[in-house]
């Protein structure tokens, strides 16, 4: 199982979510996963009932079955260049001072590719990181990243600036990075839902990934609907046979199947729910054979009628839990 996870997704197919729910999956048996925000909108703290995520690694939650623990990080791009400047230049107070003038937010509002490479910089650190005894101190490292669109310029930044700097710190900074997010310990899934446009999105986002080398994991289908009806069902969808559509409302005590009874009244709202019911069935038909045609494995989650709660973070991640270890 990859160490660095890579969450991303069309804009409402709930990736943030699928984040946590991965996160708490992963952490069991023991095991401690960060789960880690880059765009600043503290979705995973709203997710978890928390107070805003500062700049630093926060336990959150305990995972069922084992006792793992999931850690959560909010990268701040600024903070993680006062880091990156301590790291190699030494600057301590000194880029504290440059903060105060700022500096840094100048920095990184003008070279937008530089905030990508410090919360990219900042995620790849967690995975690589061990401690006294040399183990690693994070067995997981989930990272709910931007969307779809521009998933792969953000992760391939660092392979850019490598290229911009041939010496020196940073340049070896981005070689280490590229070198943790193209190799086997990372997995990029990309979230969708059964419709067009996500079901699209996701299709060119594998081929962008493919064509830049990264590691393509899972596709994920999440917020799925049941099917109430079966193939009979569907067929009378169509008004063809209002007839026996009354008749079997009849059956079942809703008055007469008579024309102008309850039950014969109660025919064209049911066909009509059922033909909406049936389209959406076709079009989800159509949009899972589009992904079985990506040759990517699917996980598939399902739409949780409450909402999203605490509750329906662990249910997901129980699913989750399940479909890996069927495979």
């Amino acid at each position: 199982m990859s160490r660095l996870q890579v969450v991303s997704g069309k804009g409402g197919t709930g990736k943030t979510t699928v984040a946590a729910a991965l996160a708490l999956a992963l952490a069991r048996e023991g095991r401690r996963t960060l789960l880690v925000e880059v765009e600043g909108r503290q979705g995973i703290a709203q997710l978890f009932g928390a107070e805003a995520l500062p700049y630093e690694e926060r336990k959150i939650a305990v995972a069922p079955g084992g006792g793992g623990e999931v850690y959560a990080l909010a990268i701040d791009a600024e903070r993680a260049l006062l880091d990156y400047l301590q790291m190699f230049y030494k600057l301590g107070s000194a880029g504290r001072a440059l903060k105060k003038l700022g500096a840094i937010d100048f920095a990184t509002t003008i070279a937008p590719g530089l905030r990508d490479v410090l919360l990219t910089g900042k995620a790849c650190e967690a995975v690589r990181r061990k401690d006294k005894a040399g183990k690693f101190v994070y067995d997981h490292v989930i990272m709910d990243a931007p969307p779809t669109g521009r998933i792969t310029r953000f992760l391939n930044v660092n392979d850019e600036v490598a290229g911009l700097a041939r010496f020196g710190p940073i340049h070896n900074q981005a070689q280490a990075v590229m070198k943790v997010l193209k190799s086997p310990e990372t997995a990029v899934h990309l979230v969708t839902l059964l419709e067009e446009m996500p079901v699209q999105e996701t299709a060119d986002g594998i081929e962008e990934l493919r064509v830049a080398g990264l590691p393509i994991g899972r596709v994920i289908v999440n917020m799925v609907r049941p099917h109430h009806l079966d193939e009979d069902a569907l067929r009378a969808a169509s008004g063809e046979r209002r007839a026996d559509v009354a008749k079997a409302l009849s059956r079942a005590g809703l008055g007469g199947a008579r024309r102008g009874g309850l039950a014969e009244r109660l025919v064209d709202p049911l066909v009509a729910q059922a033909a909406e019911h049936a389209s959406r069935v076709e079009l989800e038909r159509g949009q899972r054979t589009v992904l079985e045609g990506l040759d990517t494995a699917t996980y598939e989650l399902p739409l949780l009628g409450a909402g999203m709660d605490l509750a329906g973070l662990y249910e997901l991640a129980t699913e989750l839990r399940k479909q890996a270890d069927d495979e």
